[in-house]
């Protein structure tokens, strides 16, 4: 299958937008909500394997519904910062803005395994950063990825961040915005 197009930047979304746009016909980003706790602690259970592959995920894939109900409620904010990635309205991962230090933010996402490979977390990360600019006026955004996780290391390259700082077991990658 042919990947979506991530060549055309995401249009900024206005002020007062509840979730960052995407570039791609039927991409959402919807803010992940505690009544979505159900929903998305299925999909991270049924994918397991794909999560835990780099020892990544694992307390999250093993929560109950409530833990992850509750963490949900924790991290509401205004404007919203933890998104769930639904293509064609079906929940397929899930992309947050973490606010370490605004106007520095962290930033983690992930797909589903059925869903890699098609350009989706490539759109629904550049949606965000665009998002984290324009919304919530970060400057800096920085991922941590485990060592072995190539895919996501590659994403995070074609979008513009540089390696800066490697660790034992991942390496902080950093992309100055603006």
């Amino acid at each position: 299958m042919r990947g979506v197009s991530t060549d055309d930047p995401p249009v900024p979304p206005p002020p007062d937008a509840p979730a960052p746009g995407t570039a791609v016909a039927g991409l959402e980003l919807r803010p992940l909500l505690a009544g979505d706790a159900d929903r998305y602690l299925a999909l991270a259970q049924a994918n397991r394997e794909h999560l835990t592959a780099h020892g990544d995920y694992v307390d999250e894939v093993a929560a109950s519904v409530g833990d992850v109900r509750a963490q949900l409620e924790r991290t509401a904010a205004d404007p919203p910062l933890t998104f769930g990635i639904w293509w064609q309205d079906t929940l397929v991962g899930r992309c947050d803005l973490v606010p370490v230090d605004p106007p520095r933010y962290g930033l983690g996402y992930w797909v589903s395994a059925a869903s890699q490979g098609r350009g989706l977390a490539s759109a629904a990360v550049s949606a965000v950063l665009a998002y984290a600019q324009t919304r919530c006026t970060a400057t800096d955004v920085f991922a941590g990825v485990t060592h072995g996780n190539e895919r996501s290391v590659a994403l995070l390259r074609r979008l513009g961040f540089v390696e800066a700082a490697r660790f034992e077991r991942y390496t902080r990658f950093h992309r100055r915005l603006g």
